[in-house]
């Protein structure tokens, strides 16, 4: 009878170690997020949306910030996805430029717009606490599925009247919550990035802060009640790991609800998302 010896044994367990760990890699999914850096009405404190306004100079400067940390961290990605928004756009082309990427393919989509905010939309958010009362407007603004009052096509807010739209069916009365807006963006995911992820390919998505967080509650599976109250930072890189079954591997340094992990000074990442969260104080 045919028979091994210890080193043999020893080299052949070690064969087998290398490739379980290859299959392990190959089974961790890497997917970037990075939501727009500051914008001209986040700066002025206005309920932004659908408008399309550009980014600020603090933006410039904070998301080219965001890819000189991801390609620090030695991340590479295969292909991107963004919105029709110039601010989600502009970001990306500056995170691409900075990890030296420009040539990736790149999608952009309605369906990875900021939450159109209907009437709000223009308006400085401060002014509206001080007209209608903090509650009301923290109603709008955080609530998953309240949403603020309609446009109608009379308003240059509603997207029937922007080329970029032109064939999409809008209803008449147009607004959005966190809910409805999650309505597009996973259906998106699923059938137009997943399929990405699992041929093999490393995707980023710049895109803005109610898609995103749109994105993470399908992805975290984070209730109801605590989305509401989850603010996602400009311009900060996000990064997840996936499984093979597309569920977010737990990362070290992950500041819940999220499974995925920012880049950069955790302390300065958390007075980011605590000054989102103060606009309307």
């Amino acid at each position: 009878m045919f028979a091994l010896s210890r080193a043999s044994v020893r080299s052949v367990s070690r064969s087998a170690l290398r490739s379980f760990g290859a299959v392990q890699t190959a089974d961790k999914h890497t997917l970037i997020l990075v939501r727009h850096g500051e914008s001209t009405w986040n700066l002025e404190n206005k309920f932004t949306g659908w408008y399309d306004c550009p980014l600020s100079d603090k933006g410039h400067e904070e998301v080219k910030e965001a890819g000189r940390l991801i390609k620090a961290e030695g991340l590479t990605a295969d292909v991107a996805f963004t919105s029709l928004l110039q601010r989600a756009i502009r970001t990306l082309w500056h995170v691409l430029e900075q990890t030296g990427l420009m040539w990736i393919p790149v999608h952009k989509a309605w369906e990875l717009n900021e939450r159109h905010y209907g009437a709000l939309q223009g308006l400085d958010k401060q002014e509206t606490v001080n007209k209608y009362g903090k509650d009301q407007v923290l109603v709008w603004r955080r609530s998953y599925d309240i949403p603020p009052p309609t446009v109608d096509k009379s308003s240059p807010h509603h997207p029937s009247n922007d080329p970029r739209y032109a064939g999409f069916d809008f209803p008449e009365e147009f607004t959005e919550s966190l809910a409805t807006t999650l309505d597009r963006v996973v259906p998106f995911w699923n059938k137009t990035i997943v399929p990405e992820i699992k041929s093999g390919k490393t995707v980023m998505i710049a895109a803005h802060g109610n898609s995103l967080r749109a994105l993470v509650k399908h992805l975290d599976g984070i209730d109801e009640a605590t989305i509401a109250e989850l603010n996602i930072p400009t311009g900060t890189p996000l990064i997840y790991e996936l499984d093979d079954n597309l569920k977010p591997i737990p990362q070290a340094g992950a500041i819940a609800p999220l499974q995925g992990r920012y880049l950069g000074d955790q302390d300065a990442i958390r007075a980011r998302i605590e000054g989102v969260k103060n606009q309307t104080k």
